[in-house]
């Protein structure tokens, strides 16, 4: 059974850094993509950052890029989300998601999904 579970979550300031976990069972990580999408209220699903298999990297442009760095361990079948610099419209439901072998920005390209982690920042 794949297991999804996000972690890290809260409650920050304006300004200030959160690091988000997600911790991977039930598949061989290494041949998985991992990849971070969020949800705000009120508004659909958004592509944050993916970890390929591979080793490479993708990010979701403009809002993101620069203050958000995504990174693996597959020694511990873990994706972070390192986020910095945070804005109040980075406030949402965060979610890791996992695509055998090839995983982007669209979100029907991943099979197994976590619960998600709530990320609140206030001003």
């Amino acid at each position: 059974q794949v297991q999804l579970v996000e972690s890290g979550g809260g409650l920050v300031q304006a300004g200030g850094s959160l690091r988000l976990s997600c911790v991977a069972s039930g598949l061989n990580f290494n041949v998985y993509s991992v990849g971070w999408f969020r949800q705000a209220p009120g508004k659909e699903r958004e592509f944050v950052a993916a970890s390929k298999f591979s080793g490479d990297n993708t990010y979701a442009e403009d809002s993101i890029k620069g203050r958000f760095t995504i990174s693996r361990d597959n020694a511990k079948n873990t994706v972070y989300l390192q986020m910095n610099s945070l804005k109040l419209e980075d406030a949402a439901v965060y979610y890791c998601a996992a695509a055998r072998w090839i995983g982007g920005r669209n979100p029907s390209q991943y099979a197994y999904w976590g619960q998600g982690t709530q990320v609140t920042v206030s001003s």
